[in-house]
């Protein structure tokens, strides 16, 4: 289990036997761990060979002293998928799609959200609260089912439909605001100052972060198995879509642990912030040269999870960014919904808006000669596109009379 929390940009040790949101100086706390003592017997061998089809096979690294504590519904241990060299994607010769939207409640919030909610029920939390566009409510709504606590959830009146449904019929207590993720965050504090709830929002709590990091850690599994080898590898380029940024912030803590028990070496792959144009603070920064992104104004993208315009990671974002020689990029709402159909009909895969996002990130750094078509590069398909058929137009299909003994001419005519 951690060892000790510190914060992100202090150094400051804060107490691990209760309940912490940010550091003194406003930052996120991060756990640590004593990873020499759990070098000899923390190896990729001993992972392989545990039975356990989630995350949770990482617990050692995890807010846990055994796997049996955790509060889990079966997350991670998605699949990475080679794209087929088809129309669009046939320029590339090494893409592969890591595909989160098999996670229970469809997305890889539930990695984040397991996590966070086993460490707050450990330390004796009854309720949590959080602001969400999106997928971490329902997550957060059926982790907090799972262990019998309450959770309120504060969410834009745009949210998808799908995220309000799944968070209703999970008996989470939901509240419409009329404003951005931004201020129903401020909701929340005042509600968890006031009612005692424990705030899980992001990277205001050390553990969802703790949860997203086993990304990093499957897909170093992931690439070896591909390449029929039991060493560890990493890709070249890893694109991911970016909001709150903690899934970016975790692999990139992942990559370090892994170094220091010695699992890899000191490589690491390109990593790339993608966002909508509508509302990519963390690209302004990072071109700017800034170590921290500003408010981003009147932010709208009908990507509603990168509809953050400020985040309270984003230093460690813009750090890891440049650490990696990697860099930060924003497409349309145009591009990236475009880009759902393109992975839908060429890959078969039904990605969220945040998925087509990184897909037409990807097509333009290529063009751009930012990347080489010979390198191996990971697409992050955050989420299940179900939970936007709100944004989908099917217009006029058409009819077929099955009475009619003559219908399949009919058909022969549309598909001619």
């Amino acid at each position: 289990m951690h060892t000790k929390l510190i914060c992100s940009q202090t150094g400051e040790e804060y107490a691990i036997d209760r309940l912490q949101n940010l550091s003194s100086a406003g930052k996120p706390l991060l756990a640590r761990y004593d990873l020499p003592a759990l070098k000899s017997r923390f190896t990729p061998g001993s992972v392989r060979k545990r039975p356990l089809r989630s995350m949770w096979r990482f617990w050692d690294v995890m807010p846990v002293d055994a796997p049996s504590e955790a509060v889990t519904l079966g997350e991670g241990q998605t699949p990475l998928l080679p794209c087929e060299r088809r129309g669009p994607f046939a320029a590339f010769e090494r893409l592969l799609i890591k595909d989160e939207s098999f996670n229970p409640t469809g997305s890889f919030k539930a990695r984040g959200m397991s996590a966070a909610v086993t460490r707050a029920v450990a330390l004796g939390a009854k309720a949590v609260a959080l602001p969400s566009a999106g997928n971490a409510a329902g997550a957060a709504t059926y982790y907090a089912a799972k262990a019998g606590i309450e959770c309120f959830l504060f969410m834009p009146e745009d949210t998808p439909p799908a995220n309000i449904i799944e968070s209703v019929v999970g008996g989470a207590h939901v509240f419409l605001v009329n404003g951005l993720i931004s201020d129903c965050g401020k909701i929340v504090r005042h509600g968890c100052e006031r009612f005692g709830w424990f705030d899980l929002s992001t990277l205001k709590e050390p553990f969802r972060v703790e949860g997203k990091k086993t990304m990093g850690y499957e897909l170093a599994f992931d690439l070896a198995d591909l390449a029929g080898e039991s060493e560890l590898r990493l890709p070249d380029v890893i694109f991911y879509p970016t909001g709150g940024g903690t899934g970016l912030i975790g692999m990139w803590k992942a990559f370090d642990e892994m170094e220091r028990l010695g699992w890899i070496d000191s490589r690491r792959p390109r990593m790339v912030a993608v966002q909508a144009e509508g509302c990519a603070p963390v690209v302004k920064a990072f071109h700017e040269g800034a170590d921290h992104a500003e408010m981003f104004p009147n932010a709208r993208t009908v990507a509603s999870g990168l509809r953050v315009p400020a985040a309270v990671g984003d230093f460690l974002m813009l750090r890891a960014l440049r650490e990696s020689k990697g860099t930060a990029i924003s497409v349309t709402d145009e591009e990236l919904m475009e880009g759902v159909g393109e992975l839908s009909r060429f890959q078969g895969v039904y990605a969220c808006p945040e998925g087509g996002a990184v897909w037409k990130a990807a097509e333009k750094l290529l063009a751009a000669g930012w990347l080489k078509p010979e390198e191996q590069i990971v697409l992050f398909n955050t989420g299940t596109g179900l939970k936007y058929n709100h944004l989908s137009r099917i217009g006029d299909l058409p009819q077929v009379d099955h009475t009619d003994a003559g219908c399949l001419d009919r058909v022969a005519e549309l598909i001619d």
